[in-house]
């Protein structure tokens, strides 16, 4: 009898170890002490070669990063189409219907204990998981953070504000634009203080409407800061970092700033294109016949006559802007490409995980408008891709997705547990296998309960009047033909409709809405008469 009990026993425990064994064999491998560059560009919409946003695009740092292992996601989208909002629910993983924080507003540090009380900012999870982390550039909106006091909580070590250093010859040309980071402006202010004129800025403008900064034009040597563009500053902090040893894996946060505004960048970057032969998106003359009166509002502007007639009545604005911003991105293609190719000649090579995105897209006239800050394709459009080492998976992935998956899929391929707390959902599926179908549209918030519904093939808008759009992009993608009120579209309206959240927050320091500044605008188009550039 004892010799059974202790065959049974010994059988036991051999079986014990067989099916750890093969649990642990068939659980995920946990992916430790990876490094993580984390790469973002401001502004950047989809006029990536690759990506086939612009055909005379030139990056081929970010074509050969997409094209040679790791996944690009080409219908990847921001929850908020500003930046403070977008890159605040990226690093919280919160939704602004969820956090209250809609827009560049210093009131997202009121509610902050609220918003984060189960869970982390993105770096400051890793931190407290035994990174060492570190900041250099536009992370957070204000660089590497929005919230001073918790910022120590965040970073290891961030780089200086180089631009608080600049030198009074560059601090003129903003003639007085706050977002020193951005600098320098055209020596002369750029195309709309040309056109206004520098009493005109100075006295009705300067300190309530800096539109001015929609500008461009090429920089010569005299012109850029000692130390060069603050983005080439950016990137040769972030290669001193990768050239260190270090005992711990390391979160390396690296925010390049160009394409924003002013699109300003040295003049080898626009000597790369001919202006004259430069494709400018087509805007059709009914363009806005269909575009209901609050989406009118939206692509206004800031300028003072709206955007589009004020770039119309300057000779060769338009395509200006189209080669400015061109030269611009492929000015920071090339410090993003100088960044990469030091992690490859690094030690890091092979166990750094990269991921790049861009915080929202950009219009260039598309819709009349010029700005992100809209909910149509071009504003919500983001760059997102990720390359995981020791994989042999690249390639593209088509279906819809949003920024705020980025933190859930980082966590996911460290191999940690999921975090409740956020609301995006992890790529790690699509990464594995981007050809995998996931019915999961993107949802994209601009200010209070206007949003945007981008599944895979179409595009649905519901703004807070109750008024729509709707566009099929299998057969529209340059999103020309509204076809929200036409009776045989009611079906897709309604399956779209069924995506749109039940509760909302409100805007971070409100106690009840009561209307904002496209509401007034509307307003006074029906006392007075719609601009007739909108009709």
């Amino acid at each position: 009898m004892l010799f059974n009990i202790t065959r049974m026993l010994n059988f036991k425990n051999t079986l014990l170890i067989v099916l750890s064994t093969l649990f642990l064999n068939c659980s995920p491998k946990k992916m430790e002490n990876l490094n993580v560059l984390f790469i973002s560009v401001d502004d950047l919409n989809d006029w990536v070669g690759v990506l086939n946003g612009h055909h005379q695009a030139i990056t081929p740092n970010l074509d050969k990063l997409f094209t040679t292992g790791g996944v690009y996601f080409s219908n990847a989208h921001s929850a908020q189409p500003v930046c403070a909002a977008s890159r605040a629910a990226i690093l919280s993983g919160k939704h602004p219907i969820n956090s209250g924080w809609y827009s560049n507003t210093s009131k997202m540090a009121t509610n902050y204990d609220e918003v984060m009380k189960d869970h982390d900012m993105l770096p400051e999870y890793l931190k407290n998981n035994g990174y060492d982390t570190f900041a250099v550039g536009k992370v957070f909106h204000s660089g590497e953070s929005d919230f001073k006091e918790h910022t120590n909580d965040y970073w290891s070590e961030f780089a200086p504000h180089f631009w608080n250093n600049m030198e009074e010859s560059v601090k003129k040309t903003g003639r007085g634009y706050r977002g020193y980071m951005f600098y320098p402006f055209p020596k002369d202010g750029g195309q709309l203080v040309r056109a206004y004129g520098e009493d005109t800025i100075n006295n009705y403008y300067r300190e309530r409407n800096r539109f001015y900064s929609l500008c461009g034009g090429p920089l010569s040597d005299s012109e850029i800061p000692e130390g060069g563009m603050y983005d080439e500053q950016i990137a040769n902090w972030a290669i001193d970092k990768l050239k260190s040893k270090r005992a711990n894996p390391f979160f390396m946060a690296v925010g390049f700033i160009r394409p924003h505004v002013p699109y300003t960048a040295p003049q080898k970057y626009f000597d790369l294109y001919d202006r004259d032969s430069l494709w400018i998106p087509t805007v059709p003359e009914d363009e806005m016949k269909d575009i209901p009166l609050f989406g009118k509002a939206i692509a206004y502007g800031w300028t003072p006559k709206g955007d589009w007639e004020d770039v119309r009545e300057v000779e060769g604005f338009r395509r200006d802007l189209v080669h400015s911003y061109l030269a611009c991105l492929s000015f920071v293609d090339g410090q993003i490409g100088k960044v990469i190719n030091a992690l490859n000649n690094s030690e890091y090579k092979d166990n750094t995980i990269i991921v790049l995105w861009s915080d929202h897209g950009q219009h260039l006239g598309e819709k009349r408008h010029y700005r992100k800050q809209a909910l149509w394709e071009e504003a919500t459009k983001s760059v997102l891709y990720f390359k995981t080492p020791n994989s042999d998976t690249s390639g593209e992935s088509k279906e819809p997705v949003s920024l705020l998956d980025i933190y859930p899929t980082l966590v996911d391929l460290l191999g940690e547990s999921n975090i409740e707390a956020l609301d995006g959902k992890s790529l790690k599926p699509q990464i594995d296998n981007p050809d995998q179908i996931v019915n999961n549209p993107a949802l994209s918030v601009w200010e209070y309960k206007n949003y945007a519904v981008r599944s895979k093939n179409w595009r649905y808008i519901h703004y807070r009047d109750g008024s729509e759009e709707l566009y099929d992009h299998t057969k529209d993608p340059e999103e020309y033909n509204n076809l929200a009120n036409l009776p045989e579209y009611k079906k897709v309206v309604e399956e779209h409709k069924k995506w749109l959240p039940k509760t909302e927050a409100l805007p971070v320091g409100s106690k009840e809405w009561t209307g904002g500044k496209y509401d007034r605008l509307i307003e006074e188009w029906e006392r007075d008469s719609i601009p007739v550039w909108l009709n």
